[in-house]
């Protein structure tokens, strides 16, 4: 006898059996092989040699010929005199011959790398004493010696009891420099001067004497004391190597770039700066002024904690030719591959593709990371890829593993892949997803294309705004002195990495100027 079948049960039973296949489907997914194929095989890299960067601050120091001009005019005494020896003194009783000499204002010029200076001069000769004549003979032999030219004939034989001459000086005094720099922190000035005196003479008795003939000899002798004394005094000034010195200390130094605040999440990084050369070219001289250029080359290289390099003062200047001014510091980023990988994390898991949802399967990554492998990077990502056609959407996942070449977009400042291709051990990794799950695959190698990148402009921008920092340390306006100091870019200049980090090479780039329009130590 044939029971009656209650509706109830009926649907109990397809309800229970459509539960346990779908049951049975997870437990399926769960217990089943996730696509632990064997990955790529990486060729290991050697360590990144360490990466201290040769930075160089080069400045022009325009020393302005006005402030050279007065700081001589300072200098140098106004007022020159001297005497002369008596020549004849058996027949020229209580001589006294002299003369006295006034400098006007100074001028500076300058061309060809020679700066010149010019005074002009003013003065009196003054000849006095008592002179007693006896024979023609004698009396022409002694004032012949003093005086000087046919001056015995043109007297004679009169009988003098008092002489009392003068006679004016005019003329100029002309200085030339040639400043050279001397290995040993010192400046050469290599001073020369010439004195000029006009045509004048001095009335004797009747007779004219040539009066530069006589004074000329005392006044170079007092021109040639002044100079030597002056470049004895540049030569052995310590003001240049003291002011390197100081420059110097302020540039050793470790300069925080990033994290080191108490609330920040950037991992600490310190830019070193290590001074290793002192350099210089030698000077130019034009029309408006004298122009040192100095100059300090440096290590730089990114520390994680703040360091005190050792910078020992260079016992010479290093002199190189003539080179422009600027300022090139080299910064190192280091970003080890932990890092990236989470940033190419943040970038792609959990998303879908293709990104429209037109495939017939979905392929969404569950998990990404990177690793190098000779000159290129491997892009592993852990994906589940899910057929939209059938009712019972199989699905499964798998290891795909994507080859890319790192390159720097200096323009974008960005790292990206380009060359991106399909590693073949992923093909072992179709046969269990499915044939429909590699159509979708090069919409996922080109958003790996397009947006597997690294933004590299708060790392540049930091370091930009912190080199700018301790450049603007320089500056300076007081005194007669300007310091113009400025970090104007920040380009990447290349990429470097190994198996475990991945290094950007950056360089501030900006200018530095010195402006001297007063000498007051002078």
């Amino acid at each position: 006898m044939r029971l009656p079948i209650n509706l109830k049960t009926i649907l109990l039973g397809v309800a229970v059996v459509a539960v346990s296949f779908f049951v049975s489907l997870k437990i399926m997914d769960w217990v089943a092989p996730r696509g632990t194929f064997r990955p790529p095989v990486l060729v290991e890299l050697p360590p990144l040699p360490p990466a201290p960067r040769s930075s160089r601050i080069i400045a022009p120091v325009a020393i302005a010929l006005s402030a050279i001009r007065d700081a001589a005019d300072r200098a140098a005494p106004r007022t020159f005199a001297g005497k002369a020896d008596n020549p004849a003194s058996q027949i020229l009783q209580n001589a006294d011959i002299g003369w006295t000499a006034s400098r006007g204002p100074i001028t500076a010029t300058g061309a060809h790398d020679v700066l010149s200076l010019a005074t002009p001069l003013t003065g009196t000769l003054n000849v006095t004493g008592s002179l007693s004549a006896k024979a023609t003979g004698a009396v022409g032999d002694a004032l012949g010696g003093l005086l000087g030219g046919n001056v015995a004939k043109q007297i004679g034989s009169v009988n003098i009891k008092n002489l009392d001459a003068s006679a004016e000086i005019k003329g100029n005094v002309a200085i030339t420099a040639r400043p050279k720099l001397a290995a040993a922190w010192r400046l050469e000035p290599n001073l020369a001067a010439q004195v000029n005196l006009g045509d004048s003479s001095l009335v004797v008795a009747g007779a004219r004497v040539n009066v530069p003939a006589q004074v000329k000899p005392l006044i170079d002798k007092a021109v040639a004391d002044q100079i030597a004394a002056t470049q004895a005094r540049i030569r052995n000034d310590p003001a240049l190597e003291q002011n390197a010195r100081v420059q110097w200390a302020k540039t050793c130094r470790s300069i925080p770039l990033q994290g080191t605040g108490a609330t920040s999440s950037l991992p600490a990084l310190w830019l070193e700066l290590r001074p290793t050369r002192a350099i210089a070219a030698q000077p130019r001289v034009d029309a408006s002024a004298v122009t040192l250029t100095l100059g300090i080359e440096a290590e730089t290289r990114i520390t994680p904690v703040q360091t005190k390099p050792n910078c020992p003062f260079p016992a010479t200047l290093t002199i190189i030719p003539a080179t422009p001014g600027g300022v090139s510091i080299g910064v190192p980023i280091d970003m080890p591959f932990t890092d990236i990988n989470k940033i190419v994390e943040a970038q792609f898991a959990g998303k879908t593709f293709p990104e429209d949802g037109s495939g017939a399967v979905d392929v969404t990554v569950r998990r990404a990371s990177v690793a190098a492998s000779g000159n290129r990077l491997l892009i592993s990502l852990l994906v589940n890829a899910k057929e939209k056609k059938s009712f019972f959407g199989f699905g499964g996942e798998a290891n795909v593993h994507i080859w890319g070449k790192p390159v720097l977009d200096q323009a974008k400042q960005t790292l990206r892949l380009t060359d991106i291709e399909l590693a073949v051990e992923s093909e072992a990794a179709f046969g269990l997803l499915g044939a429909a799950a590699r159509a979708a695959m090069p919409h996922l190698q080109k958003a790996l294309a397009d947006k597997a990148t690294i933004d590299l402009k708060p790392f540049a921008s930091n370091a930009q705004k912190k080199i700018a920092a301790v450049i603007a340390d320089f500056q300076k306006n007081e005194d007669g002195v300007r310091v113009a100091a400025e970090i104007s870019s920040l380009r990447l200049a290349d990429i470097a990495f190994d198996s475990r980090t991945l290094r950007v090479i950056a360089e501030a780039e900006g200018a530095m100027n010195v402006y001297l329009t007063a000498l007051p130590g002078l």
